[in-house]
């Protein structure tokens, strides 16, 4: 067996070598950048009006006066208009370029408007009001995006800026998600009272699908020789290989031995956590191979702790750590390291996590109840009230 920091050593030491491919803006999303993204202009490219109202020159009310002819209107998409003088004022709507000329923007609530003069209210008015100076976001070939950024709906609306209709991202790995075991039989099935439906290879697409992954589904029986036949197709024709099933001990867990046979090499078996301790994980020539437990809670465990994080650092992300605090003591008298199930609650910044017991890693249904898991690392049995521990989160 291996401890859980050694496992994740391993896996990490074995990244799938991702190249870069073009896809639509929108097909971008969740997935990882492979290029930088610059300004191809200042933001904002003029000085942008902020408020509907009035722009004058400032001199002019610091001077006293109070009443301006309006001279016109600048509303968002005109070109630039010219202040014609000091002591007019032209009308200008939120987005519109401010004149050439005016420094200052007065708001339609502070301004009382007769016939086609405006006039000044309120007595705190300040040169430079209610304006957006060119280039105070960015400035022309500034970095905007990091290389190695996943991009989320904040990412989205720069690029487009940007003129970016056509984004580099990482490619992905043709991906296959196989399930294993003669009780389990299609969602669409009634189940015998023998059988159950197949669950966790949905499970394993879900988290694969919120990186834009689109695993093919496979199922192998509790049989030698069918197993063989499959397995050959599928490590042919897949990157990444994730199966769920058949990796303990018992008579019919036959998937470690298999994939040895297909020149998979065994990089490590077991690891010393609970649960998910059955846990094997390989590699090919040109496949990364991660047979994880057949229990629900262990399968979901695995991916969250181990798969998704070596998919982002093959992209070149590298995600922070979160940390939560305990909410209640915990006791875990086992040489292991324990993923705790666990609710969180954001109080003043800090993360408190509160323990969702279960029914043991066959109880998928709690995971409904809850956010995440704690790592409470091995070689400590009593974990205090008020102590942060690693934080691994399923709910985005």
């Amino acid at each position: 067996m291996v401890s859980v920091s050694e496992a994740t050593a391993i896996i990490q030491n074995y990244l799938w070598k991702a190249s870069s491919e073009q896809v639509e803006l929108l097909n971008s999303l969740h997935r990882v950048l492979a290029e930088s993204i610059v300004a191809d202009r200042d933001f904002p490219p003029f000085d942008r009006v902020t408020m509907d109202g009035i722009a004058i020159v400032y001199s002019s009310y610091e001077n006293g006066q109070r009443s301006f002819v309006i001279d016109g209107l600048q509303a968002a998409g005109m070109p630039q208009k010219n202040l014609s003088s000091l002591t007019v004022c032209i009308e200008v709507m939120t987005g519109a370029m401010l004149p050439v000329g005016a420094d200052t923007v007065v708001r339609y609530e502070d301004l009382k408007i007769v016939e086609n003069k405006a006039e000044v209210t309120s007595s705190s008015i300040n040169r430079l009001d209610n304006i957006h100076r060119t280039g105070s976001d960015a400035r022309q070939k500034e970095l905007l995006i990091a290389a190695a950024t996943v991009i989320t709906s904040a990412e989205i609306p720069i690029m487009a800026a940007v003129g970016k209709s056509v984004v580099s991202v990482y490619s992905l790995p043709r991906t296959a998600v196989v399930s294993t075991g003669d009780e389990l039989v299609n969602i669409q099935e009634k189940p015998q009272a023998h059988q159950i439906r197949k669950s966790n290879g949905y499970a394993l697409a879900a988290g694969l699908a919120r990186h834009g992954i689109q695993s093919s589904f496979f199922h192998l029986a509790d049989n030698e020789t069918s197993i063989k036949q499959s397995l050959e197709i599928i490590l042919s024709n897949h990157d990444l290989i994730i199966l769920s099933g058949g990796v303990s001990k018992g008579k019919f867990d036959l998937i470690p031995a298999m994939l040895e046979s297909f020149g998979i090499q065994k990089h490590f078996h077991q690891v010393k956590q609970r649960p998910g301790k059955p846990m094997w994980f390989g590699t090919g020539k040109n496949q990364v191979v991660f047979a994880l437990p057949g229990n629900p809670v262990s399968t979901f465990l695995c991916f969250y702790q181990y798969i998704e994080p070596w998919l982002l650092k093959s992209w070149g992300a590298n995600p922070s750590p979160v940390k939560a605090i305990l909410n209640a003591d915990v006791t875990f008298n086992l040489p292991l390291t324990y993923f705790l199930q666990v609710k969180v609650r954001n109080e003043n910044g800090h993360l408190f996590a509160t323990t969702i017991p279960g029914g043991g890693s066959g109880d998928f249904v709690n995971l409904k109840d809850v956010d995440g898991f704690l790592e409470l690392p091995e070689g400590v049995v009593n974990f205090k009230k008020g102590v942060a521990f690693t934080f691994i989160s399923f709910r985005k």
